[in-house]
């Protein structure tokens, strides 16, 4: 459907047009360059950088110099994709000047064409305040791994009834408020298909899932899950569509043996020696 670059008001387009919204995370030039020449609508520069490029258990080490420097790189490749930045922890939470000030570092300094922030009613009013300076706001709802000690665990929420943290009318009522404070779209993450189905039915905004089912606007998976570079952890959701861990397993082996055996270098691989005149 988008054939040119894609911009923020495309994501309303193709909710719209029931045209599915396909994005994926990356990190660096060459794995964005990669994506963005295949036609991936946006690219997220995630957070989850912590658990694939550091080995992290969780999110919550990464900063916003990090998440800058990765943009950058992601930016540079990019020539059709939206490239979205992901606020990590304590960068919006304290207050609503910290988000503004790191928000715009995020546009300013990463290059950077949304942002995106997790959390419902609670962090609705810095969605609010952030859009108000014309920095779109991608949300995140439902399994936020920020919030991962207080889910006690990168655990399904939405399955229980009731307004409480994590439970299914809580997660509808934070949908509505992101939606409410000026989000153009929002990730949902690790809710049952139901909930998500109902959720993206009720918001006029474009709804991207990851383990939420497939009756979402969009959806989106980490990169190292997608090409099957994770095999630390396989989360239930993900699939992969290569393998490029074993693939490379054996490169790397075909290597060592040829440099062990002496075939490489080859001639082929050295250059020339001057001529003389």
């Amino acid at each position: 459907m988008i054939q040119e670059k894609v911009r923020v008001p495309d994501f309303a387009s193709m909710k719209a047009h029931r045209h599915r919204i396909t994005m994926l995370t990356a990190y660096d030039y060459s794995f964005a360059r990669i994506f963005d020449r295949a036609g991936i609508d946006a690219i997220l520069v995630g957070d989850s950088l912590a658990t694939t490029f550091r080995g992290e258990q969780t999110t919550l080490a990464v900063t916003v110099d990090e998440v800058v420097y990765h943009t950058r790189a992601v930016v540079r490749a990019r020539e059709r994709a939206l490239v979205v930045a992901d606020m990590p922890f304590l960068s919006y939470q304290v207050s609503a000047e910290d988000a503004l000030r790191n928000a715009g570092r995020l546009i300013k300094e990463g290059g950077a064409e949304a942002i995106k922030l997790e959390g419902g009613t609670a962090i609705a009013e810095t969605i609010r305040r952030i859009a108000a300076i014309d920095i779109p706001v991608m949300g995140h709802i439902g399994l936020t791994p920020q919030s991962v000690h207080r889910m006690g665990g990168h655990r399904v929420q939405g399955r229980k009834s009731g307004r409480g943290a994590g439970c299914r009318e809580r997660l509808i009522d934070d949908a509505l408020a992101v939606e409410a404070a000026g989000a153009f779209a929002m990730v949902i993450e690790g809710v049952p298909p139901s909930l998500a189905r109902e959720i993206t039915s009720r918001v006029s905004i474009p709804t991207i899932g990851i383990g939420a089912g497939s009756d979402c606007d969009g959806q989106v998976l980490v990169m190292h899950d997608m090409l099957g570079l994770n095999d630390s952890f396989k989360p239930r959701f993900a699939k992969s569509f290569a393998d490029l861990g074993r693939s490379a397993a054996a490169a790397t082996e075909c290597y060592i043996r040829e440099v062990r055996e002496g075939h490489f270098p080859a001639a082929e691989h050295c250059y020339r020696e001057a001529r003389e005149n």
